[in-house]
């Protein structure tokens, strides 16, 4: 009798989607930090600068779309390598163009720039291809807390790299930071191959068993999640779910909002409050951080009292912080204040995707591209408007772009509600 033996274990699919995904924003990490560079060397107005810093999350959130939805055949190990090596493409690109060109070289490079920035980003959007891997290796009561931990340990990565990035910018240089995070994403990619495996279902099916067959081996093994779908089809079906694009709309604030101020941050610190890079680069870390490490106990409070009420809270704290912010002159209340709102959007962020699989079972993959890869986009589409309003309104326009997360809180609010009560007197799904 035949032995068929299956490669790794829930905890490992988490381990390397987590690794993956952590290494994945290595270059996004690098813009905001350095953007005075780029923004001597090539002249830039604020809103030029405010798209470069957020030209990685275009990449980053429309590429979750397609390619999160393809997990649903592959079960995530092929796209995920994929997105990570054109991340890898993009990074080796700019700093190639900083080794052959920076400073006196740089006018006239911005479109290139932008091309390979928006390459670099292709590394967020691992985080769609992890949900659904992710999503696959665990029970439907374990969800939360699994993809709280995907999610916060995974959203570290900016926090951390905005703390190491302005000590290296001291000691080493612009261009040499560049080439470092290049080959820390290298380190990643070859970490997630190794590392990185699909769930049962997707193994038994890559040995040539039919759905059915490689279903109930799955089953036995404690997958509960199974893909009912091709790529196409799970980004149909779950468009046609009406709470896929109410959880869109909830993560363009949290998530693309995170991003945006992940990029937005050092620039805010140092322009606003005039702090000097490696200051900057510190606040920016501790809200990074803060945001990305109150996810794991974010994704545990929304399995125990319900996403919907956590996220209603969360996104209460980020209106009244955001409020705040855009009024706010003194240093002290700034930096409370970005204490609040990132306590809000790291608990919101772990509320919404808790919700994916609840509100989206036989889709998760379609659904987790949805959401991830639009509401990402706030990442791309935010900082450019704060830009802005900056150069509209000068210095004290580097506060009153805040303004942005008080109406996106405010409409969220409205948004949950209607979750909630739709929730009471209609089954999920309809």
């Amino acid at each position: 009798m035949q032995i068929i033996k299956t490669k790794g274990n829930p905890q490992k699919g988490l381990l390397g989607t987590t690794l993956g995904f952590f290494f994945g924003f290595a270059a996004v990490s690098l813009y905001g930090p350095t953007a005075s560079n780029f923004k001597e060397a090539m002249n830039l107005s604020p809103e030029l600068l405010g798209l470069l810093v957020a030209i990685p999350a275009l990449s980053g959130s429309l590429l979750r779309i397609p390619f999160g939805a393809w997990v649903e055949t592959t079960g995530g190990k092929k796209p995920f390598m994929i997105l990570l090596l054109l991340g890898l493409i993009g990074l080796g690109g700019i700093t190639t163009i900083l080794i052959t060109s920076y400073p006196d070289g740089m006018l006239g490079m911005y479109p290139l720039v932008l091309v390979f920035g928006f390459l670099s980003g292709c590394g967020i959007a691992t985080f769609s291809v992890g949900i659904g891997q992710t999503s696959y290796w665990f029970p439907v009561k374990k969800q939360g807390s699994a993809l709280g931990t995907f999610a916060g340990v995974g959203n570290l990565a900016p926090g951390i790299f905005s703390l190491l990035l302005p000590l290296f910018l001291s000691y080493y240089g612009f261009i040499l930071a560049y080439f470092a995070w290049f080959l820390f994403l290298l380190l990643g990619t070859v970490l997630y191959g190794i590392i990185g495996v699909n769930a049962y279902f997707f193994q038994y099916r890559k040995m040539g068993m039919s759905n059915e067959e490689a279903k109930e081996k799955a089953r036995r093994d404690g997958q509960e999640i199974f893909p009912t779908s091709g790529v196409k089809d799970s980004l149909i079906n779950s468009a046609k779910i009406k709470n896929t694009w109410a959880l869109v709309a909830l993560y363009f604030t949290t998530f693309g909002g995170f991003i945006a101020l992940t990029a937005w941050f050092p620039v805010y610190w140092s322009e606003f409050q005039d702090f000097s890079i490696v200051k900057a680069g510190v606040f920016t870390a501790i809200f990074s951080i803060l945001a990305s490490a109150i996810r794991v106990p974010g994704g545990y409070l929304a399995d125990k009292i319900g996403g919907e009420k956590v996220a209603l809270f969360s996104m209460a704290a980020i209106l009244i912080s955001a409020i705040a912010l855009s009024f706010a002159n003194t240093i002290l209340v700034s930096i409370l204040v970005v204490l609040v709102l990132a306590l809000g959007m790291g608990i919101a962020n772990a509320a919404v995707f808790k919700l994916v699989p609840l509100y989206v079972p036989k889709a998760v993959g379609g659904a987790a591209g949805w959401v991830g890869g639009l509401g990402a986009f706030g990442g791309f589409a935010i900082p450019p408007i704060m830009g802005a309003i900056a150069g509209n309104y000068g210095e004290i326009g580097y506060a009153r772009g805040f303004i942005v997360f008080v109406v996106l809180s405010a409409i969220n609010i409205l948004i949950i509600r209607v979750l909630m009560n739709r929730r009471k007197n209609s089954p999920v799904n309809q």
